[in-house]
């Protein structure tokens, strides 16, 4: 086929686009490459490496959510030095932050062999639970920076802004404008960020309060009146 280069990834031989990322590529051919961060519908924004595959020749682990292929490349996607990397970043992200209702990452720790405790007598992040609209919690206790529910409360899909960036380094974090209670933000509630959140930081009232043991008012799983 026309417009199209050869590479190897994992021993295999393919054929693909020029333009097509080693994410891409490798999910045609059925390999599983681990995310957190990326999400199909988002622009990938590279934060949490866990994408990260062996190039020969390369200097470091590159992402294979954003890196494009190359004529003749040779790629290791589970490579040794991929997989300890791998298990290195949510052993850090497990010292920081309660991974206990990410059961994907859970799932890729066993996996990769990651003790999850192997750093716990570091600081961990400590954020209250702010419970302060009727629809969702955020516990940012949980929370791995992904920023997925920034990109979809910005650009990406809603246009609102209601979610930011705040804090620098160890401290750093997602919030709102000033810090203002979710009413008191540009926020319309529409649940996308909630919908995206992969760790349970973002969670729908009636999940939270079912979790809870607290019985559910109507008026919460009500989204509307009955026509």
């Amino acid at each position: 086929m026309k417009d199209q280069i050869t590479l190897t990834i994992d021993g295999q031989t393919v054929r693909a686009t020029p333009d097509a990322t080693i994410m891409e590529v490798a999910d045609a051919m059925g390999l599983s490459i681990p995310r957190l961060c990326y999400h199909p519908h988002l622009t990938p924004n590279t934060v949490c490496r866990l994408c990260v595959v062996e190039w020969e020749g390369a200097r470091t682990l590159v992402p294979a959510c954003v890196a494009r292929v190359r004529e003749g490349a040779v790629i290791h996607t589970a490579s040794p030095r991929v997989q300890r990397a791998r298990r290195v970043i949510l052993e850090l992200l497990a010292s920081t932050v309660d991974l206990s209702e990410s059961p994907t990452l859970l799932a890729y720790a066993q996996a990769w062999g990651a003790d999850l405790r192997r750093f716990e007598a570091g600081a961990r992040r400590q954020f209250p639970l702010y419970d302060d609209n009727p629809f969702y919690v955020r516990d940012y206790n949980k929370c791995v920076l992904c920023w997925r529910c920034v990109q979809t409360c910005a650009d990406d899909l809603q246009y609102t802004y209601a979610l930011t960036l705040g804090g620098r380094g160890f401290h750093s974090h997602i919030t709102t404008a000033f810090n203002r209670p979710m009413p008191e933000t540009t926020c319309v509630f529409c649940g996308n960020c909630v919908a995206v959140c992969p760790t349970g930081a973002l969670k729908g009232k009636v999940a939270f309060l079912v979790q809870q043991g607290t019985p559910v008012p109507v008026a919460l799983w009500r989204a509307r009146p009955p026509r």
